[in-house]
């Protein structure tokens, strides 16, 4: 539905109409009254200028002037300008301001180490409700310089009411100066909706790759090149006669490959390898699988290496695929990639990673476009199989002698599975928000507010009316919660006063951290990721040894016995990091179990790329093999256009819920400027829904099962569904009756008994 807006201006106020004939909430935008309307944040001073640096810097687009922030103390120093009651609530708003840094020929004298010529500037919202909380809403931020002025341009939106909010300028440390040209903020227009890409050329399942089998020229060589001053050869035996195992599930062929490979030597630099330009094979928004075997040898190898299929994409590098060579078997690559735009130059792909040194093989490469239409078709077959269970009805009080049977008409309520989504506390002051998360999932997780940097963001000083809060609405509308995160294991995301204890203090805040929260949660939380990413981070393991993990589940454990512990991690499912393979994730979990901790589940985080069925597929048959529940905990899709953003949100969805292994899946957000990635949301920031939202919606009504028909000979009326509640309506001659009634996971066919 259309909404209209009209935003209220103070009157009298000097806002401006910009070239586009919006409104300009900022007051004395370009400074041409001076500073009127500007203050300083913190102790520093603002200065106006018409010209600095002996006339070097000047106003942008002939203004007259712009402004400083001097003497600076602190990063979160700079000028600002207070516009409460000139912005509204659930309205998004886009800032556009020019910046760049100074350093003063006083302020660098005084701290040089400081003097810098770039640094990041932030623009930042500062919003206090009526209540007295306060938040920070990041805006936009860029690297600016001392040289020229830059563009620092983002959004933001306030879901509830406010009593103060102010925008300012922070960022560089202290004795730089920040300077600002203009500041324009207005009602942001509607982004226009994307067209639907053109895949009516595309040739599913096609390599795109030259020669692949290596049996073109003289030397076999035709259409590769070495990328350095190293070697190819080709070997005319010895390579696997079989596509990798992801190729052919996404191709359906058996074909088999030549048994040639190429062998790379003298390879100074760890980029050299076999290379292949493929610019006019390419087209846009289309998903590419990469796929091929690779091996290292030499006399150089001391122990695993990284290898790699990337893209040179003009000047930028694009990882197609990455697998760690333990040793001289043969592996399989597999791994994807799109293109959004066209390139400017020449795309480029080339084999590499390995070490200076070290020969690198390649054999087989398959680069094809993803037939994701036939892996839909799959799918769909396989959720039949694992998603849904054969129900009886039976009638009693059926005239058998009756020539009109009973008439039955099944509808199902709500499928039983997981699906849930990342909610934020401010998210709940939007009435629009907490609609469509009530409406759509059954599952949350907190993006911020367990986390132990919000929950004790200096030691003794805690904070839980955040996740109280949070908790409370989910509660009240049914929503079971998972409890993210106990303890985070990458140092970058832990606070100040945590990195900076001894092991023995460190030893005693985490028992407390465990103790506090859990006693206090116990029973809340049906999950709880114990400790974050630990295939990416050691902080603990580094500072408290090896058994702290184990300690951590088995502490979790005793205080909530209840709750089902997982670890969870990233990459995982993408077959593009090397250090978080199923393989890896595998042995830490084992690794884990043998110190006695209490791993009830895996959780993949799911923040994925150009998404492929079968890769995503062959991690999760090999995690299942652990017998453990596995849940994708925050999926995220990101992709500019909404329609390849909807293919690739179905493709991980489907991939999931066909799978028998996974009990559950969480997003990681759904509404614009409230997520972590951009061109991920479902929802626009002022309540439309985009494509991948509707191809959400549409996969939520697919996922429920309804049938009709009239009762059999033997007083029965069979069907197959998904799993979850129903409602029965039989209609007679005389009398209709509704009853409900319950589909559990299971073998058997479920007997639901009705009385007439």
């Amino acid at each position: 539905m259309a909404r209209l807006y009209s935003i209220k201006l103070p009157q009298g106020s000097n806002v401006r109409l910009n070239d586009d004939g919006e409104e300009n909430i900022i007051l004395n935008p370009n400074f041409d009254d001076g500073l009127n309307n500007w203050t300083a944040r913190g102790g520093c001073k603002l200065l106006l200028h018409d010209s600095m640096g002996d006339g070097k810097i000047l106003p942008l687009n002939g203004g007259k002037y712009f402004a400083s922030a001097t003497e600076r103390a602190q990063n979160w120093n700079g000028m600002q300008q207070e516009i409460t009651g000139r912005v509204q609530r659930k309205l998004a708003y886009e800032v556009t301001a020019f910046v760049r840094v100074f350093n003063s020929t006083a302020a660098a004298a005084a701290a040089p180490a400081a003097a810098t010529a770039s640094a990041e500037v932030r623009a930042t919202l500062y919003v206090q409700a009526a209540n007295g909380r306060e938040q920070y809403i990041g805006i936009a931020k860029s690297q600016a310089t001392d040289t020229d002025w830059v563009q620092l341009q983002g959004k933001f939106l306030l879901n509830g009411d406010a009593s103060k909010v102010v925008i300012f300028f922070e960022g560089p440390p202290a004795t730089t100066d920040i300077l600002l040209n203009s500041l324009v903020v207005k009602h942001a227009p509607k982004t226009p909706p994307s067209s639907p890409p053109d895949f009516s050329n595309v040739v599913y399942g096609v390599n795109i790759i030259q020669n692949s089998n290596l049996g073109d020229g003289p030397d076999g060589l035709n259409g590769w090149f070495a990328l350095g001053p190293c070697k190819l050869a080709v070997a005319n035996s010895g390579a696997p006669r079989v596509l990798p195992p992801m190729a052919r599930d996404s191709i359906g062929t058996r074909e088999p490959l030549s048994g040639r490979y190429i062998h790379v030597t003298n390879r100074t630099q760890t980029w050299m390898g076999p290379a292949q330009t493929i610019t006019d094979k390419l087209q846009v928004h289309v998903t590419y699988q990469v796929s091929a075997w690779v091996r290292v040898g030499g006399s150089q190898r001391k122990g695993p290496e990284n290898i790699n299929v990337a893209l040179g994409v003009d000047s930028q590098w694009v990882n197609g695929g990455q697998v760690e060579a333990k040793d001289e078997r043969w592996y399989e690559i597999g791994g994807s990639f799109r293109i959004e735009t066209p390139p400017a130059s020449r795309v480029m792909v080339y084999v590499q990673g390995a070490s200076a040194g070290v020969d690198l093989m390649l054999a087989g490469l398959q680069i094809f476009p993803v037939d994701r239409k036939a892996r839909f078709r799959h799918l769909k077959k396989l959720t039949d199989q694992v998603r849904k269970r054969d129900v009886v009805l039976k009638f009693s009080g059926v005239d058998s002698g009756s020539p009109l049977r009973p008439f039955v008409k099944v509808r199902q309520i709500k499928n039983s599975f997981p699906f849930g989504a990342c909610v934020m506390r401010t998210n709940i002051d939007n009435e629009d928000f907490v609609a469509f998360l009530v409406d759509n999932f059954n599952w949350a997780v907190f993006g911020n507010e367990l986390k132990w940097y919000w929950t004790e963001p200096q030691q003794g000083s805690f904070n839980y009316a955040d996740a109280d809060e949070l908790l409370a609405l989910c509660k009240s509308n049914g929503i079971d919660v998972r409890g993210h995160c106990i303890f985070w294991e990458v140092e970058s995301a832990l606070q100040s006063w945590v990195r900076s204890l001894n092991a023995t203090d460190l030893s005693a805040v985490v028992q407390n951290r465990l103790s506090g929260l859990l006693a206090r949660y116990k029973d809340q939380f049906l999950h709880y990721d114990v400790n974050n990413e630990m295939l990416h981070g050691s902080f603990f393991q580094d500072r408290l040894g090896k058994d702290i993990r184990s300690t951590m589940f088995k502490g979790a454990s005793q205080l909530d016995p209840a709750a089902t512990l997982f670890v969870n991690d990233y990459n995982v499912e993408g077959s593009a990091d090397i250090r978080a393979t199923p393989e890896t994730y595998i042995e830490q979990i084992l690794g884990l179990q043998d110190q006695g901790a209490p791993v009830g589940g895996i959780g993949l985080q799911g923040h994925v790329s150009t998404p492929v069925g079968p890769v995503i597929c062959s991690a999760l048959d090999k995690l299942g093999i652990l017998g453990l529940p596995i849940w994708f905990t925050e999926v995220d899709v990101s992709a500019a256009n909404e329609f390849v953003r909807a293919d690739d949100l179905e493709a991980t969805l489907r991939e999931s819920f066909a799978h028998p292994a996974v009990e559950g899946i969480v997003l990681w957000g759904f509404w614009e400027l409230f997520m972590s990635r951009d061109n991920a949301h479902l929802v626009e920031a002022e309540g439309e829904l985009n494509e991948a939202g509707r191809r959400y919606l549409s996969l939520k009504q697919e996922w429920l099962s309804h049938a009709h028909g009239r009762v059999d000979d033997g007083g029965e009326f069979r069907f197959r569904g998904f799993h979850g509640s129903y409602t029965v309506e039989v209609i007679t001659l005389t009398k209709k009756i509704t009853q409900t009634f319950t589909v559990e996971k299971g073998d058997s066919p479920v007997e639901v008994n009705v009385s007439l």
